[in-house]
């Protein structure tokens, strides 16, 4: 039997399969699970253990960003816009978010 905390947790927390590495994605916020307006700008942070991964990587998501706010010298669709998959598995619950890496490099 699975225990009540772990069927319902406090805090959010998604465990991510990306590019064939595991790694957690979690919030310190557990106002993200209850209230959907504390969705617009918040903080989640990832952590896979890697080598290369010195620390954890606090991050920024903004639900409420504009495509215009972004970099126009880039073309959508040049190589040079690829995305690390821990973003792409952010925007699959929050479509179209930013993501501020908060002066970390980031990661693929």
């Amino acid at each position: 039997q699975v225990c009540h905390g772990l069927r319902t947790p406090r805090l959010p927390v998604w465990l991510c399969s990306l590019s064939g590495r595991h790694g957690v994605l979690f919030g310190t916020d557990s106002r993200l699970l209850s209230d959907w307006k504390t969705e617009r700008v918040f903080h989640l942070y990832f952590y896979n253990g890697q080598r290369e991964q010195t620390k954890t990587a606090h991050l920024t998501i903004d639900t409420h960003s504009h495509r215009w706010e972004e970099d126009p010298c880039e073309d959508p669709s040049s190589l040079g816009k690829r995305r690390p998959p821990v973003e792409m598995a952010i925007r699959t619950k929050w479509a179209g978010a930013t993501v501020s890496w908060n002066g970390t490099d980031p990661f693929f």
